[in-house]
């Protein structure tokens, strides 16, 4: 059975609509996504695919990418957004976790098959159109279930908040195996806009975008640091009216410099999870200058609660907790995680908060250890674990620790075993081998024990305050 958010694509790209998606290589008008997505839409029904089956699709940000996850909800299947240059070893976790049995490589749109059987049948899969496998507080990775109804119905919100009407054109460089770069990518598409994919971002490629007729351009907070680096002017945007921006704070300074180098362009600030359908509250235009330093108001059909603060040290904040009508299905094969990251019916988002008297809500920090790099989500344990299981390694830490480009940046403390010669560059390769190239350190640090706290156990809050000590001491 088609998805809600294939019927709506279809319907606006045969109704000769003008969308375009683009990227360096390629390019594809309203007929040519149809006519991939339909020869996509039968590779897979060739593999005998079937209901609500999950597929892993290979991505890049490749026009015909798009193509690609048209053609799966087409079929009637579940995308499972990976990157193309997802280690093997990853890949292959990806695919214990989802069982499937078919591999699409959006580039090609030939399917690959790598199980003979079928995966079992999940109620949670009816009627989803997403799995995206997000980092959490576990150390490993957890794969969110997107309902193509409930997805369709925040993408309706997004256009009227952002007040996106018809052709926009969009330049994004956020990659669409995360929830930010494919509403991006749907919104302008539904609305018949030029979608302009850039598969890497760098600071000379998005200024030489930005001049080109660019309306609309989403970025996280590192990026704009990038362009807004103080060793170059600001890029020159004619035409933009709109900025999204998210998946980090993005600071009142930076915000500032983005208002005053575009002011005919509204800066809008997101603030969402993968869980809860993304962009549930946002800092518009015009509560910028009145609400700073905030996460501002909810979206509409968002409701939210802040809970009691825990102890006295959380400064009156306490977590933040969400109801909305957009969000996840729940997590994939894991009943008991869905179960416990909500509290009678409100979802648990881990972030501390406080509620300010003109009604907008100010975050006080993360109620877990969750590294944001550059808008990238990574687990320390998970980096913590994949070092431990280095044979030269005895012990390991990471943390995150602040960073004026990326927001934080990873570091990690090891100790290796007794007579083993390691050293960061060793270290680096191996893990590159093993997991995605943003979740590797910045920086290694070698010690005989590892930090501890109070109550004797390795803390992550202690390696924190021992690199800023050595900062500060040069």
């Amino acid at each position: 059975m088609t998805g809600r958010l294939a019927s709506l694509l279809d319907d606006g790209l045969e109704r000769g609509s003008g969308a375009i998606v683009e990227d360096p290589g390629g390019r594809l008008d309203a007929g040519g996504i149809l006519a991939r997505a339909g020869a996509v839409a039968a590779e897979l029904a060739r593999h005998g695919i079937g209901p609500d089956e999950p597929v892993l699709v290979s991505v890049g940000n490749r026009a015909a990418d798009f193509a690609a996850l048209l053609g799966t909800w087409r079929a009637g299947a579940v995308a499972v957004p990976v990157h193309a240059t997802t280690p093997g070893r990853v890949l292959e976790s990806l695919r214990e976790a989802t069982g499937v049995r078919l591999v699409l490589d959006g580039a090609t749109g030939e399917a690959a098959r790598v199980a003979d059987a079928p995966p079992p049948g999940r109620a949670l899969l009816d009627g989803a159109a997403l799995v995206i496998f997000t980092s959490g507080s576990t150390g490993a990775p957890k794969g969110v279930v997107i309902g193509h109804d409930r997805l369709a119905g925040k993408l309706d919100v997004l256009r009227s908040v952002l007040g996106i009407a018809h052709g926009p054109h969009t330049l994004l460089p956020l990659q669409v195996t995360f929830i930010f770069g494919i509403w991006v990518s749907l919104v302008t598409v539904l609305a018949g806009g030029r979608l302009t994919m850039m598969p890497k971002f760098t600071p000379a490629a998005a200024r030489a975008a930005l001049g080109s007729g660019v309306t609309t351009a989403a970025f996280v907070p590192t990026m704009l640091r990038a362009l807004f680096s103080e060793a170059a002017p600001p890029p020159a945007a004619p035409d933009l009216t709109r900025i999204l921006t998210g998946g980090e704070p993005l600071g009142e300074g930076l915000g500032t410099r983005i208002a005053e180098a575009f002011p005919a362009a509204g800066l809008y600030d997101l603030y969402g999870l993968t869980e809860t359908g993304s962009c549930d509250f946002c800092v518009t235009p015009d509560l910028r200058a009145a609400a700073p330093g905030t996460i501002g108001m909810p979206t509409p059909g968002v409701a939210f609660r802040i809970a009691e603060p825990a102890d006295a040290g959380a400064g009156g904040a306490g977590e933040l907790l969400i109801r909305t009508p957009y969000g996840m299905l729940g997590y994939l094969d894991r009943p008991d995680l869905t179960a416990a990251s909500f509290a009678d019916g409100w979802f648990r988002t881990g972030d501390l908060a406080r509620r300010r008297p003109d009604g907008t809500v100010e975050l006080a920090g993360r109620a877990k250890d969750i590294v944001s790099r550059g808008g990238n989500k990574i687990a320390p344990l998970e980096i913590d674990r994949l070092f431990c299981s280095h044979p030269d390694v005895v012990a390991a830490l990471a943390a995150g620790v602040p960073d004026p480009l990326l927001g934080e940046r990873l570091h990690v403390m090891v100790v290796p075993r007794a007579g083993a010669a390691v050293d960061a560059r060793s270290l680096a390769d191996w893990a590159a081998e093993r997991i995605e190239r943003f979740k590797i350190p910045d920086v290694f640090h070698f010690s005989a024990a590892l930090p501890l706290g109070r109550t004797g156990k390795a803390d992550r809050g202690a390696l924190r305050d021992w690199v800023a000590q050595g900062a500060k001491n040069g």
